[in-house]
């Protein structure tokens, strides 16, 4: 029989946080397809996860501005219009930790996240207050999927992987998390991640 789940990891965006770019780039594009041909070759996700992992924005602005010198005021955009990425909490995921705090289930965070915009979504979201500890990735210079970033989550919060679950909305990053030891569930919206931390035993409903 596997271990009895005590412990819970979340990510952030996509999981409790809605972060998308295309909220803040659908009012700088009238045409949609021109802006994902922008987040895909431009300021791509493989990009931005340079920042998760430490790069300074100033550096990675200004050398993506010296290849694509046409777009360097929408690549400026992503640094210092980033806040109107945030549309708001996914209400239905806060709700379970609300009642997963509530019934004292130790709480940690993973995210790939940059240090110099972390603060931001500290000082937005008091829901962040619930964990007794946060990894944000660019802070410790690794990211998710990198094998390092879960053995480090591990070792910092002294969690026994066994009993602790993962949350991400990223397939590669459940599929990483479980490698690792931990029980991984991948989130694809409130309700789905309720059953299946109802089905691991944890109380998920206030």
């Amino acid at each position: 029989m596997s271990e009895p789940v005590d412990t819970v990891i979340f990510d952030l965006g996509g999981v409790l946080i809605d972060w998308n770019p295309r909220h803040l780039y659908r009012k700088m594009f009238d045409d949609a397809a021109e802006m994902e041909a922008f987040l895909r070759d431009v300021c791509a996700p493989a990009w931005n996860l340079e920042q998760d992992r430490g790069r300074p924005w100033a550096q990675a602005i200004a050398e993506l501005s010296a290849v694509h010198p046409d777009k360097a005021e929408l690549i400026a955009a992503y640094r210092g219009r980033w806040h109107e990425m945030l549309a708001g909490p996914i209400n239905g995921t806060v709700a379970i930790l609300e009642a997963l705090h509530t019934a004292g289930v130790p709480l940690y965070a993973l995210t790939n996240w940059s240090a110099e915009t972390y603060p931001y979504a500290e000082e937005l979201y008091d829901f962040l207050g619930r964990f007794r500890g946060v990894v944000v990735s660019g802070r410790i210079g690794l990211v998710k999927p990198d094998a390092a970033i879960y053995g480090h989550t591990i070792a910092r919060f002294g969690v026994v992987p066994a009993r602790t679950v993962f949350i991400d909305d990223s397939a590669k990053n459940v599929a990483a998390a479980a490698a690792s030891g931990l029980r991984a569930v991948h989130y694809t919206g409130p309700e789905a991640l309720a059953r299946d931390l109802a089905a691991l035993g944890l109380p998920v409903a206030a």
